[in-house]
């Protein structure tokens, strides 16, 4: 299985309606932790305008999580003014289906977006949906994610390279 992310970004930011109509995107997946906010609880600035301005292109955003913290997970959720599935286990699929079932899309017509290779970008492409990579929100991470992050950064510099973005 192809690990690559199909997109690579610095920020959720940078993703915006037109580059997802380009791909045939109508709704996105949105993780959490360090894709929309810091270890300490931080939303994105300005997060909330841009998933707005998603929402009024027809774009469809829906956050999954892992997490099992529901004021963290709901408190960002709210500000987004979208739907939230906490502990979705990615990369497992049952949290992208259910996820799936809410958007009522089809999975090309998806995409997921997240921090990680280990469960955003693989939960993907086992779902054969979009892959968005985004750089991390912030520096620190939860005791599991600090263990993946060396050999993901190794990967992810691969595929820089690859991409002659090195």
């Amino acid at each position: 299985m192809d690990i690559y992310p199909d997109l690579y970004l610095e920020s959720v930011k940078n993703i915006n309606s037109t580059l997802l109509k380009k791909n045939n995107i109508k709704g996105l997946i949105l993780d959490v932790d360090n894709t929309l906010i810091d270890y300490d609880k931080n939303l994105v600035a300005g997060a909330e305008k841009w998933c707005s301005d998603l929402k009024n292109d027809g774009i469809k955003c829906i956050i999954v999580s892992n997490s099992n913290k529901k004021a963290k997970v709901s408190d960002v959720a709210k500000k987004l003014d979208i739907e939230y599935i906490m502990f979705a286990k990615k990369p497992l699929k049952s949290g992208f289906k259910r996820a799936l079932d809410i958007l009522e899309l089809n999975p090309q017509e998806v995409a997921v977006v997240g921090d990680q290779l280990s469960t955003d970008v693989i939960g993907a492409k086992r779902m054969k949906m979009f892959s968005i990579l985004v750089k991390q929100v912030g520096p620190k991470d939860i005791f599991i994610t600090k263990i993946k992050r060396p050999i993901e950064k190794a990967i992810l510099n691969k595929y820089l390279k690859k991409k002659g973005k090195i």
